[in-house]
């Protein structure tokens, strides 16, 4: 269904207003602390000094001046940013506060929001079980808003969840290092071989965001459930301990993976549910990368 643009509008400067704040008076100081540059570049070339690591010794300028100069080097503090966004079906449910895509949206504006304030680059990659929209690394205010419009609006082609496509994609079309954030419900599973390919290039961050229905289903007697993702039907008798059992060990097993896999390749992880106070979340992740 086509959006009215003065819709689109209204609800990206929504979220640019709650997010933008938070980002300027309370991530960026952590955020920027949290993640270094991707290394150091060289500066100047200067007199050597009692204490210099002989290691940055320039031997040609010493060679030729006949007195001994080092390469001085400073940090590289300008980084790349890719958010990569699980925008399948099963992210449009929420039970609590909003929708799982809604905090996604919200999430993806706090961090990028936050690059932007210390002058990194943010992209975009939007999947479901194939890649829908590709948004090259770019700064500025007008770059975010499009970023934000796009996981808001984007319609998608395909249902489902392949998280190894995606990073697939990420692999080949970004060959720098990026800090790499993926926010996905993770309903999927066999991203193993990617997620350790990917790790070892880029500086991986996973963001696991569910609704509390979908970790342990209540008592609500007979219900009409639909698989978002495949469209089947079918009716749960909730006040079954069996079914309500099969409903959580689903949820556990997805969840158990994702862990396993981000802990396997060494990947900070997090989970965020529609209910939590993501603010409070994300300080402390970022101040736990800190230490």
């Amino acid at each position: 269904m086509k959006k009215d643009a003065s819709e689109i509008l209204k609800k990206v400067r929504k979220i640019e207003i709650k997010t933008k704040g938070l980002s300027k008076h309370i991530f960026s100081g952590e955020y920027h602390s949290a993640f270094k540059g991707r290394g150091m570049s060289f500066s100047e070339v200067r007199d050597y000094h009692y204490g210099d690591d002989v290691r940055n010794i320039d031997w040609n300028v010493t060679a030729r001046t006949g007195d001994p100069h080092i390469k001085v080097f400073e940090e590289d503090r300008e980084l790349t940013v890719m958010l990569l966004i699980d925008i399948s079906q099963s992210s449009v449910f929420g039970s609590i506060k909003q929708f799982k895509s809604e905090l996604t949206a919200e999430l993806s504006a706090v961090i990028a929001f936050s690059a932007i304030t210390n002058n990194d680059k943010v992209g975009a990659i939007l999947f479901t079980d194939q890649v829908e929209k590709y948004i090259p690394p770019k700064k500025g205010k007008s770059h975010i808003l499009r970023i934000i419009r796009e996981i808001i609006y984007h319609e998608p082609v395909s249902k489902g969840t392949d998280l190894e496509k995606a990073l697939i994609y990420l692999n080949n079309i970004q060959k720098k290092k990026t800090i790499t954030f993926i926010l996905s419900d993770f309903m999927t599973q066999g991203y193993e071989s990617s997620l350790s390919i990917a790790s070892r290039r880029h500086d991986i961050i996973g963001l696991h965001i569910y609704d509390q229905l979908e970790k342990e289903l209540p008592k609500m007697g007979l219900i009409h459930a639909v698989d978002p993702e495949t469209g089947d039907k079918r009716i749960l008798d909730t006040s079954s301990k069996a079914v309500r059992q099969a409903h959580s060990e689903w949820f556990q097993s997805n969840f158990d993976y994702y862990d396993r896999m981000f802990n396997r390749t060494r990947s900070d992880h997090i989970s965020i549910s529609t209910a939590d106070d993501y603010v409070r979340l994300l300080l402390q992740f970022f101040k736990k990368r800190t230490r």
